[in-house]
């Protein structure tokens, strides 16, 4: 009886560290849901704007490619943010921010004024409750799991994309775009409400089940930011962050308008995209089981291999508009996206541990915030002056295939 009694204890204390990680990393998917397909919502505005207002793709497209760089540019000071502040400040200010540049973008009149809301600060607001921060916190509860957590954040964006850009398309064909943009403000800010109640303090405080497992495995190294730029592994996962982003997102801001081009009705072409997904979240998950069968290189190596068969199959679609087509560039593209970021952040995690990993993977993502800032603003300019997609598209195809040397190349990364 006694010994019955014990064991029922051990069952209750390791089955609450389990409950807790579980709302932990359902707290980071529904904030990077809401952050990411707030951001990637641009994609179904861009038309009814530039329709409004008389400006061009790319004097459009600024405004996505300065929320893109925003983000990626603060992620240093997030993650430091992060590293002394915790997850409840960073979390509290990121979502105030969010909300607050959707509501002042609903009276914006000048282009300057969507570039402060819409990109300064929606993009900050959307980093704040994005990856860095949620990096450095399941990797509290989950440790070596952390891929596998990672993965379900980062499918969080496809699930933003699922229900956002379809919805948004909904509610501008019924109230405009402004009355969107306040929609989307007002329900940011309510979310305050809940977010501050939550117990902080035991998110904070990481599974007492990993105290072993940092000891043995995540032990400080004495890892600064300096001493991480002097290393080639550093430069290795900047140089992929930076050219991946480059190569995707030269095309994601303008896939709705793409299709759209090709022939599709709007709203079929953003439930298309927005089906992107649902295909994301079998894709992080696919990759990151992968990772534990044939070895992360391979893995990174294979999700380069589809997006850049995704990209292919988006330059046929102009030529032979049809569902088939349609259906395979979202699964390949779509599922793809973002593959790759849960296994780098693993990767930069492991490689870079410590107290100050917050700071050093934030700083690795700028890569990330410059290559997706660059590559939409590209693509937009690329557009304005071939008025054609193949430019776009082919410009994607070489950065992508450029993102992926570092794999082939690099030794630290190839282990």
């Amino acid at each position: 009886m006694g010994q019955k009694s014990l064991l029922e204890d051990a069952l209750a204390a390791s089955a609450k560290p389990a409950r807790v990680a579980l709302s932990v990393l359902a707290l980071c998917f529904v904030l990077a849901v809401l952050g990411r397909g707030l951001i990637e919502s641009f994609t179904v505005f861009l038309k009814p704007i530039s329709q409004d207002f008389g400006w061009d793709r790319a004097e459009v497209v600024s405004v996505y490619s300065l929320a893109l760089l925003a983000g990626g540019m603060s992620s240093p000071l997030i993650g430091r943010l992060f590293d002394h502040a915790g997850p409840r400040t960073t979390y509290t200010l990121g979502l105030g921010l969010l909300g607050a540049a959707f509501l002042i973008a609903a009276y914006a009149q000048k282009l300057w004024q969507f570039q402060l809301a819409l990109g300064l600060a929606a993009g900050i607001g959307a980093a704040l409750i994005g990856n860095v921060p949620s990096s450095i916190l399941l990797g509290r509860w989950f440790g070596p799991k952390l891929p596998t957590a990672m993965a379900v954040v980062y499918a969080a964006a496809g699930g933003g994309v699922l229900v956002l850009l379809p919805a948004s398309q909904i509610l501008i064909d019924h109230f405009g775009w402004r009355d969107t943009y306040q929609l989307f403000g007002a329900a940011a800010l309510v979310l305050l409400g809940p977010l501050l109640l939550l117990p902080w303090r035991v998110f904070s405080a990481g599974s007492p089940q990993l105290v072993t497992y940092a000891t043995t495995e995540l032990t400080d190294e004495g890892w600064t930011l300096v001493r991480a730029m002097r290393h080639h592994a550093f430069w290795a996962l900047f140089w992929t962050f930076f050219f991946t982003a480059l190569g995707m997102y030269a095309i994601a801001p303008q896939i709705v308008a793409y299709l759209i081009d090709a022939g599709f009705a709007p709203l079929q072409a953003a439930t298309a995209w927005g089906f992107s997904g649902v295909v994301l979240l079998f894709g992080m998950l696919g990759v990151s089981s992968l990772d534990g069968v044939i070895g992360r290189r391979p893995s990174v190596l294979f999700s380069y291999a589809v997006s850049i068969a995704g990209i292919l199959q988006l330059w046929l679609l102009q030529r032979y508009p049809n569902i088939f087509l349609l259906t395979g560039f979202v699964v390949c593209f779509g599922s793809m996206i973002g593959s790759r970021g849960p296994l780098l952040s693993a990767t930069a995690m492991k490689i870079f541990r410590g107290k100050r990993v917050g700071t050093i993977y934030g700083t690795i993502l700028i890569g990330s915030g410059l290559g997706s800032a660059c590559g939409s603003w590209s693509g937009g300019l690329i557009h304005d002056l071939s008025h054609s997609y193949d430019p776009v598209i082919a410009f994607s195809l070489v950065a992508v295939v450029l993102g992926m040397i570092p794999f082939l190349v690099v030794p630290a990364l190839r282990r």
